[in-house]
């Protein structure tokens, strides 16, 4: 039996896996529940929850920043949005979402205007004006003198092969009879839009699978054989819509659709509502399909150095700059895939995009490489598989440098990442109740949370010391299983255990209760700073059992520097 002392002065790789339990060379936790770890190792209580308001169930929060005076959460749930600006709620707006679509729902934002998009909804514009919200559904800029929308048209490939034998009305010039070569009308291509004989057509009545009633937005000339050049508006009911969105360089950028998944579809420059391409000058309208050997149905689309497009299979980068029509250099880069089952918005981390892979286990982190031609996707949470569970919401505090991962089962793991510092540390949020969704606003964290008494809008506060309506919550941090010299250890006798602790009010070490001078729990303490210490500890033969636990049941201030163990170990 030997004698060692041994003392662990950093956290920075959090909660890991048991797997790695018995690997060297690593500054983590058994487990790290309601603490953050600091810049500079230590670890933390988390703060409090404070509550804003009861909301809906199963609602899912939105960050709006108009201005630094103007910030809003915006409450999405069964056909309903609630905004509220610091606190107050101040306007409600029915939507044309039901609860079952809101966790697939994407925006994106440009000054006062928020867009919303959904695979199976028109997109929706949201915009601050001085008498409040308005929302409306996003309609594409026309031309005069006929009204021509200047939307997107494709060739789907269920119509490569369509002929359309048009017959004018006797009663007008403009209405006229469709007929095509084969089965290819359905009844919900009613208003859908089509491009044939330089006019515009819109679907006004459906006959039959072969037929169908169709009005013209001029005059045309009938053609003497069947027309096999004509086009269909890219995003109708039939067709689908965008399934994702952002702006990049100044352009409106749509990304997939129930029909055409591979499609990026770009507004021309500083015309966000036109997607006439046009000529092909500079500024027109842009359209690309993902070209590859596996179906690509694309996820996400993120402005940020390049413009990125997450698919289910992989990462593909635009990296033109400017990009035009005839500028295009798309390229994919890495083969992860994202998830699918809930959209999860791609976080922008210390210059990189972060975001959840297709198996849902794996936080990607895509940067590129020192010679900024290729991009590459590492693994944040390598060390944490055992947390990533069934996520269902993601959000980035930038000011607090966390990574916020709501779970299905109601609990949020952390990453608390500071690259600079060596910080890479998982964690968990527990709370009495649920918790179903984040964003961040103004700095500050908000979060809905299902409680026993209803759901509620709540926010971390670092003044609370509880969370909201008076529910405590403990907070426990765990070490690793003692290794020593490279070797596992088969029996431990603990002489000591001594923590060095920061404006610490209250906390137990394995069990026991430490204590601390009556003067530091005044209202004006921050607590005592020090080391303090446990004796006798007995004997440990469980070779997978931590050596050490630190936990805390009292809503009071704890802060952990280091952790060093006195003993006798036997290999």
């Amino acid at each position: 039996m030997a004698d060692f002392i041994k003392t662990q002065t950093s956290f920075a790789n959090g909660e890991v896996s048991p797997e790695f339990f018995a690997t060297d060379n690593i500054n983590g936790l058994s487990c790290l529940e309601n603490m953050d770890v600091l810049s500079g190792g230590g670890i933390q209580r988390r703060s409090g929850l404070t509550s804003v308001s009861e909301i809906p169930d199963n609602a899912r929060i939105f960050s709006f920043s108009v201005s630094d005076t103007q910030e809003y959460i915006i409450v999405l749930s069964n056909y309903r949005m609630d905004i509220y600006s610091y606190g107050t709620h101040i306007q409600r707006i029915i939507t044309p979402w039901d609860s079952a679509k809101i966790s697939c729902i994407q925006c994106a934002q440009r000054f006062n205007t928020m867009i919303f998009v959904h695979s199976e909804c028109a997109p929706q514009v949201l915009c601050k004006t001085e008498s409040g919200f308005k929302l409306s559904e996003f309609g594409f800029s026309k031309n005069l003198p006929n009204l021509s929308v200047n939307a997107p048209f494709v060739r789907f490939d269920d119509s490569v092969d369509i002929t359309i034998t048009v017959t004018p009305s006797q009663n007008s010039n403009t209405v006229a009879t469709f007929t095509t070569n084969k089965d290819f009308w359905k009844t919900e291509m009613v208003y859908s839009v089509f491009s044939l004989l330089g006019c515009q057509w819109a679907i006004i009545e459906y006959i039959d699978s072969r037929t169908v009633q169709a009005i013209a937005n001029d005059i045309y000339t009938v053609p003497d054989a069947p027309v096999s050049d004509w086009s269909e508006i890219a995003f109708s009911r039939y067709r689908g819509w965008p399934r994702s969105i952002t702006f990049h360089q100044d352009r409106l950028v749509f990304g997939g659709t129930r029909s055409w998944p591979g499609g990026i579809w770009l507004s021309q420059v500083g015309r966000h509502d036109n997607f006439n391409t046009g000529t092909g000058l500079d500024d027109q309208a842009i359209f690309i399909s993902l070209q590859s050997q596996q179906r690509q149905q694309i996820c996400t689309v993120v402005s940020s150095d390049n413009l990125q497009i997450l698919t289910t299979v992989g990462e593909w980068a635009i990296s033109n700059k400017p990009l035009t029509p005839s500028a295009v250099d798309i390229k994919q880069h890495t083969s992860v895939g994202s998830y699918s089952l809930c959209y999860l918005a791609p976080q922008q981390i210390e210059g990189s995009t972060v975001f959840v892979a297709g198996n849902g286990c794996d936080i990607r982190e895509l940067s590129l490489d020192d010679l900024s031609e290729t991009y590459n996707a590492t693994d944040l949470c390598s060390l944490s598989k055992h947390l990533m569970l069934l996520p269902i919401d993601i959000a980035y505090n930038a000011a607090m440098r966390r990574l916020y991962i709501v779970r299905q089962d109601g609990v949020i793991a952390v990453l608390n990442h500071n690259t600079s510092l060596g910080i890479s540390a998982w964690g968990t949020y527990k709370t009495e109740g649920q918790f179903l969704s984040v964003c961040v606003c103004d700095g500050k964290t908000y979060v809905v949370v299902r409680r026993e008494s209803g759901t509620y809008l709540e926010f971390f506060d670092p003044i609370a010391t509880q969370d909201s309506g008076g529910n405590n919550f403990s907070f426990t941090a765990s070490g690793l299983p003692l290794r020593v010299s490279g070797h596992n250890v088969s029996n431990i006798k603990l002489r000591k255990i001594t923590a060095r602790i920061l404006n610490t009010k209250h906390m137990y070490i394995n069990g026991n209760s430490i204590s601390l001078p009556n003067d530091i729990y005044a209202s004006d303490s921050d607590g005592f700073s020090g080391d303090v210490s446990v004796n006798l500890l007995g004997s440990i033969d469980n070779t997978i059992k931590p050596a050490w636990t630190i936990h805390g049941t009292y809503p009071h201030s704890a802060t952990i520097l280091s952790i060093t163990l006195h003993g006798w170990y036997t290999i």
